[in-house]
């Protein structure tokens, strides 16, 4: 077998792998486990558990959310929620996105490897300006998209591992980006005995905070692209 072969192989094993194991998990059940209702109903033995075995639970719950996100399996809500209600909502965001951030960086860099390094040369010509552009803003983007949280958590690694963004722009525009929502939902988490259900964690003014805070990262990059379109009109004009 050439190199070539030896290469789509294992990045055909690693596909196969991949969906493997999200098969496994959904067979397992995980889509009824990780639901607000099943963290509601066990939230006093989960509780008694991690006060018994606090290092290991941290570990476990760690490597769970890593899990869930770098197999891009829905839940990662649910088990933010149960960070906060048991670690408390400051620690509980930390581990959140310790977890999420490593768990992203998996999705990231597997959609790199089995197709991102492709396509890039397969379109190189056509993607010249995208990627300048993702050279120059591309920590811009991320930032807003992740503050923003408009877009589904997994779709924003496997895009993002598609393009040139850097591997370490990723990872930390994904936990700064992440971070006021985890911490938005590990408080709602710590108060998992009033609340009835996740709508209940947003209010209007939380919803707005979010907006301007999505929108911070894109202001100096429009400013920046008004005033070169306002020099390039007077350049015209003269």
């Amino acid at each position: 077998m050439n190199l070539k072969g030896l290469v789509l192989s294992k990045k055909l094993l690693l596909v196969l792998l991949i969906a493997a194991g999200a098969l496994a998990l959904r067979a397992w059940g995980i889509t009824e486990v990780l639901n607000f209702e099943t963290l509601k109903a066990n939230r006093e033995h989960l509780h008694q558990v991690v006060q018994a075995h606090y290092g290991r639970s941290v570990l476990l719950y760690i490597a769970f959310y890593v899990l869930v996100t770098g197999l891009s399996l829905p839940g990662a809500t649910v088990l933010t929620l149960a960070g906060g209600f048991l670690f408390g909502p400051l620690i509980g965001a930390l581990f959140v996105n310790v977890g999420a951030t490593a768990g992203a960086t998996v999705a990231f860099l597997a959609a790199r490897y089995v197709l991102g390094s492709w396509i890039q040369r397969r379109y190189e010509e056509r993607l010249r300006r995208f990627n300048q552009e993702i050279e120059d803003n591309g920590y811009r983007y991320l930032l807003t998209l992740r503050l923003i949280a408009l877009f589904p958590f997994y779709w924003i690694n496997i895009l993002a591992g598609l393009t040139r963004v850097p591997l370490r722009t990723f990872i930390w525009t994904t936990s700064v980006g992440i971070f006021p929502g985890s911490l938005v939902y590990a408080f709602a988490g710590s108060r998992l005995n009033v609340i009835e259900s996740p709508r209940d964690i947003f209010s209007l003014q939380i919803l707005l905070a979010f907006g301007l805070l999505a929108v911070l990262p894109l202001l100096p990059l429009g400013v920046k692209k008004l005033r070169a379109r306002r020099a390039k009109t007077l350049k015209e004009v003269r």
